[in-house]
């Protein structure tokens, strides 16, 4: 049996949240609820829970006011939001999960699933790296890829280029390291800054500040990366690409 708690302000969407539970995951049993900072940090501490529903909004300031005062902890989080693009990026940068009000149950099972799975591994590493990105004002700066044993947190100025392959996306940093993750090139097209960024083409991501060399041959193109790689470029994405750097 899993034990959660529910972390929420909002009365109708904690009661919705109860009985999406109760009606697609009877392996979780409910061990208490709040709905502020202070009781939540009271019955978080005194229930143990496994599993935190925590809504990101809650009246006496935010979730992440909670989590600098709970810190370090040995549960796992699912984050609970109706908006604020900002927060979400820094959630999916550090590799933690969260559901849109109102909540769906596929999502929440999804989510619940996930969760379970990465109950064994420490959770703070990913809630620091949340921190660290949360108190920049502008760009993040550290995104968690996977590693055999849990997540490795990389600076984004070190990832060169991101890579698609057989459903799944290949990392490849300044050091040599390459990290395989389950997310697509689409979903790290959406995650990384498009300051630095740029989609070449369907299957290739890379650092625009790696370009060493853009050559003109063929339709689009290619570009030779600083660790030697050459890629092609799309042609209808090459203008884009050069406007980049101030041409057109």
């Amino acid at each position: 049996m899993i034990n959660f708690v529910v972390i929420e302000d909002e009365i109708d969407h904690a009661v919705l949240l109860q009985r999406l539970i109760n009606e697609n995951l009877p392996s979780l049993k409910m061990v208490g609820e709040g709905s502020n900072i202070a009781n939540g940090f009271s019955l978080i501490k005194k229930k143990n829970p496994d599993i935190v529903f925590l809504d990101i909004e809650l009246p006496d300031g935010n979730a992440f006011d909670l989590l600098d005062k709970l810190m370090p902890v040995n549960f796992e989080i699912i984050f609970t939001t109706a908006h604020n693009e900002y927060m979400l990026k820094a959630i999916r940068y550090s590799a933690l999960d969260y559901l849109l009000k109102p909540v769906e149950a596929g999502e929440l099972v999804a989510a619940v699933k996930k969760a379970s799975e990465k109950l064994d591994q420490s959770l703070n590493h990913r809630l620091t790296n949340l921190l660290y990105n949360l108190r920049k004002s502008d760009e993040f700066h550290r995104i968690a890829l996977p590693v055999k044993d849990g997540f490795e947190f990389v600076d984004i100025n070190e990832v060169i280029r991101c890579e698609s392959a057989d459903n799944c996306t290949v990392v490849f940093t300044k050091s040599g390291k390459k990290y395989i993750s389950s997310k697509t090139t689409k979903d790290f097209e959406q995650l990384l800054p498009l300051t630095k960024f740029f989609r070449i083409h369907h299957s290739e991501i890379i650092n625009t500040d790696f370009v060493k060399k853009y050559y003109k041959e063929g339709r689009g193109g290619y570009v030779e990366l600083l660790d030697g790689t050459t890629l092609p470029v799309a042609y209808r994405r090459k203008d884009d690409f050069l406007a980049k750097f101030g041409y057109s």
